[in-house]
């Protein structure tokens, strides 16, 4: 069964606010095979980037991606973001407050992406059969 890298805990995830540090972190995502994942400051705030092309896993199903931009929508009406976008292959939040609570909800969402896609691959589906 592949694997699709490791989740990242909050403190490691890349702040790529300088666009040198996001395109190492990048190859460095594509490189492992895994969900690439990033922060970086806009302002006096925070932008959260996850991109799940950067490895070979599946699309995320949409049952899955439901479940993520529930969770996005709660972030935009708690006012921690001010917007976000989900998307199959890729996640972006931005305005948020702190470096520390874009780390959080980083991590959350790549373990979230990581899970999802390990899941697919580990349960079968109906999707799938010819």
């Amino acid at each position: 069964m592949p694997t699709l890298g490791t989740p990242l805990p909050d403190a490691l995830i890349p702040d790529c606010t300088e666009p040198e540090a996001h395109r190492a972190a990048y190859k460095r995502a594509k490189t492992n095979d895994a969900i690439f994942v990033c922060i970086a400051r806009q302002g006096r705030r925070w932008k959260v980037e996850l991109d799940a092309m950067s490895c070979n896993g599946p699309t995320i199903p949409d049952e899955a991606l439901t479940i993520l931009r529930s969770a996005a929508e709660a972030l935009v009406l708690a006012d921690t973001v001010t917007q976000a976008n989900i998307a199959a292959d890729y996640i972006s939040m931005w305005s948020i407050e702190s470096e520390q609570r874009a780390r959080e909800i980083a991590a959350a969402f790549h373990a979230a992406l990581h899970g999802f896609r390990q899941l697919y691959i580990a349960v079968p589906s109906q999707r799938r059969k010819p």
